[in-house]
Parts: structure tokens; sequence; C-alpha cells
């Protein structure tokens, strides 16, 4: 078991005005000069930068950081030696960005203020932070996450600060909190060349900070007995910076809804989460790091009174709303990184540790009683690896870049099945049941290593290219070398164009990758209608992308981004059976496609945003772990193309946020055409929009004091009843309806 660490925090953003920043990866590029390397001059250092929003430096992929945070209403400024700290600091965190460009991604990033301004502010959970973003659709909390970003399964990565956070093993909610969040970016489309495994899109968050020491304590709560308090402090000793965070949140609504009723029966939640971030200067070029967290929740499965039993099983219970089943989800990682910045040379290297455990605990007599089978399911799961990278300025027309990750991942995966004997000949089923463990372990690899070349053909053009090869031992040993290649060109000031090629690899997660039995279970009740079970293998794709950003008048930018994928051995995953964990499969050939619209516009304190995202992804012939499937499916899809599950043809969002005086009127929507039902996915539910208010005000209870903010948010205004999934489709085990009307009230003060 891993420790919680250290804590601590870097904000590298302050609260700007802009409320939505969206960038591609693109800059005014300099005219290309040929200088004699010896002769070069060095790199100026860091300036100190003030803006009023995120302002983007595009091509390299740095990002310009917003100031700290300010101190509060009636505290001191920053002293000098805290100042010369943050402008030190800012320097490591421009260069820690030339490390890892944006070039020729989609990109698109939600500022501290963004998160502020909205309904909730804080105590949004990320999960529901990213539906604000172009491309994202909204699921259930079963899907693990309960969010797609075009259309795919869970395939995308987080990066906290440039490192890459570990993935978990499907559990139920996100493992990070929102309050510790400077910036969240989406990137998507056509990745450089750095960014490997999960590629559907990277989430890359910038943590907060302050110069002078500072946070805020909070309680938040309402509808669904929900209760949320939450801490967060940071600041500056000597040469060290430090933030970190913590909340807890209990409710009676820990995942969705199997019926249409305000309130769900047996479905209640605790959770608590934990984020720390240190960070000390060793010397002038020299930074060193610490990242540490924890999340710790436990969940009711919330039950459907709509089952009846199958008759198989003599059992007391016969009212489905008795059923308790559990699960209990844990998450601990540690992160240390040392980071160097020099004139033409900046590095990067760390090392983390993770360990995950999810469990399932079934209601045995009840589970038989309904299913026929009851599954007690733990996947526990230690991570260790080392990732690094470096960027050196050859001249003022190339920066190469290069580096490389490794992961040595332990799986213990068990599933103790309680299952009902069934004669061979006759097809009785017997009423005595008998207990099954199908256990699996596995030490896996994941090697990767990339290199590429940020080329500036032009002062508004500019390519970046590069290959990585990534090489797996895990159920499959497999390899591949992946080469991506970007283009940026900026024509007149405010257009931004970009085009580009990615070759992709991307590796099963370990976890919900492994191979049962099937044999074990041969003649009872859990025997599967497919006899095979090959391997998942990784899924290989070519990845094309095409878009444009325009400023069209001061304060309002559009952007338009199109894509297409050819995958084969596509990864889709899905919940088969009673235990809310996932299993992944492979179609022997699938394609994506679709486009995005985005609209932000700003004006002084009035902000505003809209999405519209189309997207068709399609796939044929299962080809790894087929027993997940029944008989009549599996035949289907051996010759046939479907809608996979995760699809959803039409997806927006849309909000707005004004401040007036000290009170900020808020709203936020989010629109769906439906994810896929009925049999292979043939159906798709009924579209629904949802509408979210807040009102915010801040004070000062005494004269001098920091101030205080009381809120209050509507969820779901209207009451939309909608209904995520029916519990029919592939990988789909029960309905899932979204929250009903929720009234919540906070009150935060800052410290």
């Amino acid at each position: 078991m891993l420790t919680f660490g250290v804590a601590a925090g870097l904000l590298c953003g302050a609260v700007p005005n802009a409320a939505l920043a969206q960038d591609n990866g693109a800059k005014e590029l300099p005219a290309i000069v040929v200088v004699d390397p010896a002769k070069k001059p060095k790199r100026a250092p860091a300036k100190r930068i003030t803006p009023t929003r995120a302002v983007s430096s595009r091509g390299t992929g740095r990002t310009d950081q917003p100031v700290q945070e300010a101190p509060a209403a009636g505290a001191g400024g920053p002293t000098p030696a805290q100042a010369a700290l943050d402008r030190k600091m800012q320097g490591f965190d421009q260069s820690r960005d030339n490390l890892q460009p944006k070039l020729g991604a989609s990109t698109y990033t939600i500022d501290r203020a963004a998160i502020e301004s909205a309904p909730q502010g804080d105590n949004t959970p990320v999960d529901k932070l990213v539906l604000q973003l172009p491309g994202v659709s909204y699921d259930s909390a079963a899907s693990n996450p309960n969010f797609h970003v075009r259309g795919e399964y869970a395939n995308v990565q987080t990066r906290i600060n440039g490192l890459v956070l570990p993935e978990g093993v499907s559990g139920l909610g996100p493992v990070i909190d929102t309050n510790f969040i400077g910036s969240l970016s989406l990137l998507t489309g056509t990745l450089p060349a750095q960014y490997g495994l999960r590629t559907a899109g990277v989430l890359d968050i910038t943590s907060r900070a302050f110069s002078t020491p500072g946070g805020s304590v909070s309680v938040y709560g309402g509808s669904q007995s929900t209760i949320t308090p939450s801490f967060d402090y940071g600041g500056s000793v000597g040469d060290t910076q430090y933030f970190f965070s913590s909340r807890g949140n209990w409710n009676n609504l820990g995942i969705e809804n199997p019926t249409s009723s305000i309130n769900a029966i047996h479905d209640q939640t605790d959770q608590g989460k934990f984020f720390a971030y240190v960070s000390t200067l060793l010397s002038e070029s020299t930074r060193l790091s610490v990242i540490s967290g924890a999340s710790y929740s436990t969940f009711q499965i919330p039950n459907n009174p709509n089952q009846a039993p199958t008759g198989d099983f003599p059992s007391p219970i016969t009212d489905p709303s008795t059923l308790n089943e559990n699960e209990v989800d844990q998450y601990y990682y540690n992160i240390v990184a040392l980071q160097t910045k020099g004139d033409l040379i900046d590095t990067q290297i760390s090392v983390f540790s993770r360990y995950a455990n999810v469990h399932f605990i079934p209601d045995v007599p009840g589970d038989l009683t309904f299913n026929d089978v009851a599954s007690d399911v733990t996947r526990a799961s230690q991570m260790y690896g080392t990732q690094f990278d470096a960027s050196y300025e050859v001249n003022s027309a190339h920066t190469l870049r290069a580096g490389f990750m490794v992961t040595a991942e332990k799986t213990d995966v068990s599933n103790i099945s309680t299952v009902l004997p069934v004669d061979p000949v006759s097809g009785a089923i017997s009423p005595t049941p008998v207990t099954i463990n199908d256990s699996n372990s596995l030490l896996g690899w994941n090697l990767g290593v990339y290199v590429q070349d940020e080329w500036k053909l032009t002062n508004q053009l500019t390519l970046n290219y590069g290959i990585r090869f990534d090489q797996l031992y895990q159920f499959v040993d497999a390899n591949q070398f992946s080469p991506r290649a970007a283009l940026v060109y900026k024509p007149f000031d405010g257009t931004t164009l970009h085009a580009g090629y990615a070759r992709y690899f991307t590796p099963p997660m370990q976890a919900q990758a492994t191979q049962s039995n099937i044999a074990l279970f041969n003649n009872t009740t859990n025997q599967p209608d497919q006899p095979n079970n090959d391997p998942v293998l990784p899924e290989r794709s070519h990845y094309f992308d095409v878009g444009v950003d325009q400023k069209l008048a001061p304060g309002l930018t559009v952007g338009l981004d199109a894509y297409y994928k050819i995958a084969t051995d596509l990864i889709d995953d899905g919940q088969f059976g009673q235990a809310v964990v996932l299993t992944q499969f492979n179609y022997a050939n699938g394609y994506s496609e679709g486009a995005e619209a985005k609209v932000k516009y700003q004006n002084g304190n009035f902000n505003a945003y809209a999405n519209f995202a189309f997207n068709i992804t399609r796939a044929t012939d299962p080809v790894s772990n087929q027993y997940l499937l029944d008989g009549a499916t599996y035949q289907f899809l051996l010759t046939n193309y479907h809608y996979t599950d995760d699809m959803q043809l039409l997806t927006g969002s849309a909000g707005a946020s004004y401040k007036w005086d000290q009170t900020l009127f808020s709203m936020n929507m989010k629109y769906g055409s439906g994810l896929r039902s009925g049999f292979a996915n043939m159906d798709n539910q009924d579209p629904y929009v949802t509408f979210n208010v807040g009102i915010a005000h801040e004070f000062q209870v005494f004269q001098g004091a920091k101030p205080t903010t009381v809120r209050f948010d509507v969820i779901n205004l209207l009451d939309k009843i909608y209904e995520i999934r029916d519990g029919s489709g592939i990988g789909v085990f029960a309905p899932q309806f979204g929250a009903r009307r929720g009234f919540y009230a906070g009150i935060s003060q800052k410290l």
C-alpha cells in the first residue's frame, strides 16, 4: 500500500477573465536565420508574465502561464523573496511546456476562472467538468469514466504538470478532484509523438499555486442528502512552493438511478480525495517536484425494482429493492520529478508508483435469485514506471525533442462466482449453488520511446514531425513504429489552420484485458454462449485531422475541426454481468469519423461558449474475449458493421457567465442525441437537453477580512427525465437515468 505522500502545489495560472481558452497549437513564427551554433546567443531568461487571461505562444506548444492567484482582499502582496521565487518557478513552468508541445493537436482549455464561473464551481466533479469541452459526450458512471471523447471508450490519458497520471482499474467516479486544477486542456486529433498509449484525448492539467500563503475552506450540499466539505491551501517557504487540497463527498446518488424516480434505492456513496504538490529549487537550473494523491470511495449499487426472479434458486428474497450490492474503489499515487532548464536544453525525468483496487461485493442469495450468478470481483494493480522528456534548440529553425516511458504493472484479478449447476443432458438447473474461483495474475510491461523535430519552414508555417516506438509485453507481445506529422499555418493574424496524420498504437488496459478460464463454468448457469476467448490485442490505427481557428472580432473566436480514423483490432469494453466492472475486447476492423464546431466570446465581465459535435464510430468482427457476447449478437457482428455502444451521433454543450459587482450569474447546458441501444446497438436512446444555473455572491464579513462566497445552484433546472442507457445494447447491463432536478447551496471562506 502506498502512502499518501507530501503536500503542496503550484498554480501556473491565476484567475484570468477569459472563461474558456482554445488553442490549436500554432504561434506567430519568427523568421528563419541560420546561426553558427557555437555563436548562437543564449535564450533570455523567462520574464514575469502578467496578462489578465491565458496567452498562448503557438508553434512550440508552450503556453505562457497566467499570474499566480492574487492575494485575497485585505491580504498583503508577496514579499520580494516570494515574488522572486514565483518568477523563477514560472520560468521552469515555461521550460516544462517547451518539453511537450501541443503543435498540430486540437486543444481546448478551461482555466480557473471558467471553473469558478460555472454552476457548482469547484464542486463540479472532473468528469462533469469535461462535458463542457467539444466532442465529449455523457455516459453513466458504470462506463468509467462517464464520458467519451470522439465516440471512443475510455481511451483518455491524464497528465498533471506534464507528468502522466497512471491509469486505474475500472472504478466508479473520478480519482482526482476539481479544486486543485489551475487549468485543464483537452488535446485531441493528431497528437505529437510524445503522447502514446491512450490517444483519443489527453487531459492536460496544470495545478494551482500561490506566491503568498492562501487557500479556502468550504461546505457545499443539498439534494440527495449531499454534503461535500473541501479544503485547499498553498504558499511558499524559502525556495519551495506548495499546494494541497482535500474533499469529502457524501450523497444518496452515487451512480445513476436505474429508474426515472427522483430518489434511487440503495445508492449511497462515501468518497474522499486528497492531492498534494511540492516544488522546490535545488539550484537556478534545477527543480524537484513531488505529486501525491489518494482517492477512497464506497458505493452502494442502486437497485432496479423492475426485475423478476428467474425461479431457479429458492430464496426468501423476492423483492429486488432489498438487494445489497456494494463496491469499494481505492487509488493512491506518488510522482517525483527532477527538471532542468538551460539555454538550449530542457529536461524532465520522473519516477512514479500507483496502487489501485476495485472490489465488487455481491448480494449472493439475491444475485442468485435474479441473475443465477453472484460474482465477487477484485481487481488489484500495482504500477511502477519512469518518464523522461528532453528538448534541444538546435537553431532558430529546428527544435529536437525526445523521450521515453517505461511502466511495469502487476495485476491480480479474481472472480469468485457462486453459480448453479446445470445438467449437461437435460439442461435442468440444480438449486444447490457451487463456488468457482477464477483468478489471474500477470506482470506486464509497456515501453515507449520517441523523437521529433519542430521545423519552422517560414514565418507562417511550421512542421512538427516525428516517430515513436512502443513495445508491449502483456497477455500478448506486440510492437509498432508510429510516425506522426502535423502542419500549422497562420496566413493572417487571427487565423490558424492545422492538418496532421498520426499512427497510433493503443495497448489494452491490463486489468480489463484479463482472460477468464471459461472452462471452469461449463455446465453451470454462468457458462457462456461462445467458447472462444482469444487474448485482447493492442489497437492499431491511422488518424487524420484538419481544423481552423478564426478570430472574428475582439473577444470572439470560432473553430472547426474534422477527423477520420481507420482502426485494426479496435478496442471496446462493456459491463458483462452484474459486477460493475468493465472488460475489454477487440473488433477486427473499425472506423470513426466526425466534426466539431466551437465558439467562444468574452467581453468584460461577460463570457460565453458553445460546442457542437458529430460522430460515427462503427466496427465489425469480434476477435478477442468473444465469450462475452451472446450467440445471436456474436453471429451478427461477424459479418456486419454496427455502431459501437459508446457512440453518440450528436453532442452539444454551451454556457455563459456574467459578473455584476460582486455577484456572479452562470448557466450551462448539455445536449445528447442518445447513446446506442437495442440488438447489436441498432437503436439509440431519446435525445435530451438539460440546463444548470447558478448564482454566487462574494462579500466581506468584517472590514479587512478575506472574502466569503455564498452560492446557490440548480442542476437540471427543468427537471428533464432522460435515460442514458436502457439496459440493452452490447456491454450494457442495467438501465441508467440522468439525475433529476437538484438544489444545492454552499459557503466558502478564503484563508
